[in-house]
């Protein structure tokens, strides 16, 4: 008679499913899903088996220590770290002592040598509980994962050190923390094939932005060696975001790439009683993107099927064969800080304190958005966590599931090493803390007892401040916001808090600026990339040269840079307009970008000076301006993002207009062309997909621009008044001086009445007509007279978003009345 499912021992994973939890816990259950379910789909999975949560209990009766570990934990106290370790360690030590069933010991080296065939394989043996990643807990990691086992003994001595880490300090700590009955939960054991990734690439992949929730992100982590250091934060890895919806479509949507040090790797050592080592990386491959193009799509497209499959946002681990050039899926389970994150409150923090008051210690990069402050800790090894104090902040090397039981006490965490998806950023997203990894020597600059202010609240850069500063949040609730009329659209500068600001209600983006691409991205004088044989300054050059590490070619740098920086905004609001407004940088701030002196004339007044449109088609500046062109191409063409729309700052004159346009269709960016994209659609197939026509905007800032609007109209699809430009040209103030600032601002007649004609110009010509800038939201009665003028939209800064959609929706009331 066949033993029953649900007593057997070991498990092949092509027996097995979602539904198996109970039996071989979420780790392994999802192995067996989509070893079974999605191999079929193209998706990679090493074939392995499961020893039970029967087979573990069945241990544990078999060897009579249950009752003894109760005894153990009777007087267990996770608050006090040095009663956790001993008790932990108590508790472990009993069960690696006691010997298995050796009927249990037969299954296990049956399935080895099945898995095996005539040559013992290399296997990777991990724990799977069976309460592991529940929505609203993520038990993974809490146990131990043991790589390049090879021959059955050594498996059963792996399986054995699985089981006895159920008992971990951070797992008996983690379980206390959430309620969890120590014996309400089992484990199972995973036996998988090797993937030899010690020879090529692995990491992380999270189907759903890190630190934002936004779901259709895909966020990939990678670095050369096992996947352990990715994992566990050891090194910083290079970073790819993929964009979800045009993926779909069949566009090579890879809107960001950011390389990471990858200082070191995690390889096999060829020595039975300690089977990895750790190595250098050399210096060429530390330079270089540790994934090709196709590698990052394919990863995404198996991330996207195995989302669609589980239907929720998944965090999946895979690895690169080095030897065989394969890549895997070697694990997958429900990604939990963001399924269960409130979507309807929206958290903003920020300090108060002006910027000439922050005194900079370090930077790295930020995990989540909130802002903590506190004495720092300085804590270098495991043994000496008994040191640590209640809300301080954890500064350390690197964090893993040992540190659990300070990080969940501390006020805020910084690391030298990590990325967005190593243990110290998962731990602290899900405990809510705010966290900065990645900084390279903080361990060396921040000293214990300083006080010190963490903020993530500043876009993708985490910095540390000297100092307590004080902060505020700000808590929305997005429930019940009515829509106006009139649109509220948003001003948005750094492209990683687009993600977030995309929930904030919005009617899509009024106002990207590319100078704050250029500034936080790029850095570089486009000139001085184009020139860089001709630049006299050669600190620019060594710094240019550093900048752009991995680029055969400087020109493509800057393309690719701008490009992520516009389709990672593109992408957050898609498919709702993003009108990306040309660089617009005065000569002033254009030498201050490396290399910029030697391409830039002195202006007594910049702000009237060589400026917006008429760079674009001189001479001086042409070449450069083409640069934009090619970036803003492969948004909508390559990325898929036509929701692009093109804005012209500071156009003087008809006939610059024509020349801009012209300049534009040079570079192959013809207004009102639909283009026509051939895209991959399968092996040896592809679709055409034809793009949204491209449409072309003009600030309305110059009073030449209302008089001629008629004029303008012919040549551009809408219009965007600059209040604060129309307002110095046309009382004849200088903006950037403000010693005359008192005279007046928006809100003065002249100013308003040419605000009046240019909407009734723009809706005579059938043209959209928004405004970007501030005033609305500190000006409610400005932002009366522009709705009564019959303003399209108006584009606001995030912070002020609510409230003014608020008062105007209020105000549409009021007039319908």
């Amino acid at each position: 008679m066949s033993t029953p499912r649900n007593r057997k021992f070991v498990l092949r994973f092509n027996e097995l499913g979602i539904k198996d939890v109970p039996l071989v816990g979420g780790k392994n259950a999802s192995l067996g899903e989509m070893f079974s379910g999605l191999s079929k789909k193209g998706i990679m999975v090493p074939d392995g088996f499961a020893v039970t949560a029967s087979a573990y209990r069945y241990f544990l009766k078999a060897a009579g220590i249950k009752k003894e570990i109760e005894r153990i934990l009777k007087d267990l106290d996770t608050s006090n770290i040095v009663n956790l370790k001993v008790h932990g360690q108590a508790v472990r030590n009993l069960i690696l002592s006691a010997q298995l069933p050796v009927d249990l010991e037969k299954e296990i080296i049956g399935a080895y040598r099945q898995l095996s065939g005539k040559k013992d394989i290399s296997v990777a043996v991990r724990s799977s509980a069976t309460a592991e990643d529940l929505p609203d807990a993520s038990f993974a990691g809490q146990q131990e994962t043991y790589l390049h086992i090879t021959g059955g003994q050594a498996v059963l001595a792996a399986v054995k050190r699985c089981i006895s880490s159920l008992f971990t300090d951070r797992a008996i700590s983690y379980r206390v923390d959430k309620n969890f009955d120590h014996f309400k939960l089992a484990l199972s054991v995973g036996v998988q094939k090797m993937v030899r990734s010690d020879k090529g690439v692995s990491g992380v992949m999270f189907t759903a932005d890190t630190e934002s929730g936004f779901k259709e992100t895909l966020v990939i982590n990678g670095s050369y060696g096992l996947g352990e250091y990715v994992v566990k934060g050891a090194v910083t890895p290079d970073e790819f975001r993929v964009f979800q919806t045009t993926l779909k479509m069949g566009f090579p949507a890879i809107i960001s790439k950011k390389l990471g040090t990858k200082e070191i790797k995690l390889v096999y050592s060829g020595s039975a009683a300690k089977p990895t080592k750790q190595e250098k990386v050399s210096e060429s491959d530390r330079n270089k993107l540790c994934l090709s193009d196709g590698d990052i799509l394919q990863l995404a497209k198996w991330g996207v099927t195995i989302e669609e499959h589980y239907k929720k946002s998944m965090d999946v681990e895979w690895a690169k064969d080095g030897l065989t050039g394969e890549l895997y899926i070697v694990q997958a389970r429900p990604e939990t800080v963001h399924f269960t994150a409130k979507q309807n409150i929206l958290e903003e923090y920020y300090l108060k304190v002006k910027e000439s008051e922050k005194k900079l210690l370090i930077k790295g990069i930020s995990v989540g958005n909130k802002i903590g402050a506190g004495r720092a800790r300085v804590i270098l090894a495991a043994k000496n966590m008994k040191e640590f104090q209640t809300g301080e902040v954890l500064v350390t090397d690197v964090t893993d599931p040992d540190w659990e039981p300070i990080m969940k006490i501390a006020g805020a965490i910084i690391t030298n090493q990590g990325g967005r998806t190593c243990h110290a950023a998962i731990v602290s997203r899900e405990l809510g803390i705010p966290c900065v990894v990645g900084t390279g020597t903080a361990t060396q600059k921040i000293e214990t007892g300083a006080a010190v202010t963490v903020s993530c609240a500043e876009g993708q850069d985490g910095y540390v401040y000297e100092g307590v500063l004080p902060f505020a949040v700000k808590k929305i609730n997005l429930q019940n916001i009515p829509r106006p009329k009139t649109k509220i659209m948003m001003n948005v500068g750094i492209p990683e808090n687009a993600f977030a600001q995309s929930f904030i209600p919005n009617d899509g983006v009024g106002l990207a600026r590319e100078e704050f691409i250029i500034n936080s991205y790029i850095k570089i004088h486009p000139n001085a990339i184009l020139k860089f044989n001709q630049l006299k300054d050669e600190k620019a050059k060594r710094m240019i040269l550093k900048m752009t590490t991995g680029y055969k070619n400087k020109r493509q740098f800057f393309v690719d840079k701008l490009a992520e920086g516009i389709g990672q905004i593109a992408a957050a609001f898609y498919p709702k307009d993003v009108i990306v407004r040309l660089s617009d940088f005065k000569t002033n701030e254009y030498a201050e970008l490396i290399g910029g002196r030697q391409f830039e004339p002195t202006e007594a007044n910049p702000m009237i000076g060589w400026r917006g449109a008429s760079r674009y088609y001189s001479s001086g500046f042409k070449d450069a301006f083409g640069l934009e062109c090619e970036a803003i191409k492969k948004a909508r063409e390559k990325m898929g993002l036509d929701n692009v729309i093109v804005m012209v700052p500071f156009c003087r004159t008809v006939e610059e207009a024509k020349l801009v346009l012209q300049t534009m269709a040079d570079n192959k960016l013809q207004r009102g062309e639909r283009v026509r994209v051939k895209i991959k659609k399968g092996v040896g197939k592809t679709k055409e997909y034809k793009l949204k026509a491209l449409q072309v905007y003009v600030m309305t800032e110059i009073p030449a621009n209302v008089i001629l609007i008629d004029e303008f109209a012919k040549y551009f699809d809408g219009f965007s008044i600059g209040s604060n430009d129309l307002t110095q040209l046309t009382l004849g103030l200088d903006r950037d001086a403000g010693t005359l600032s008192f005279i007046g601002n928006e809100k003065n007649e002249a100013v308003k009445r040419l605000i009046a004609a240019a909407i009734t110009g723009a809706k005579k010509n059938k043209r959209k007509i928004g405004i970007c800038g501030q005033g609305p939201s500190d000006l409610p009665d400005f932002a009366e007279f522009l709705v009564r003028e019959g303003v399209d939209s108006i584009s606001l800064n995030s912070d002020t978003v609510i409230k003014t959609t608020i008062a105007i929706g209020k105000l549409e009331k009021r007039m319908r009345k």
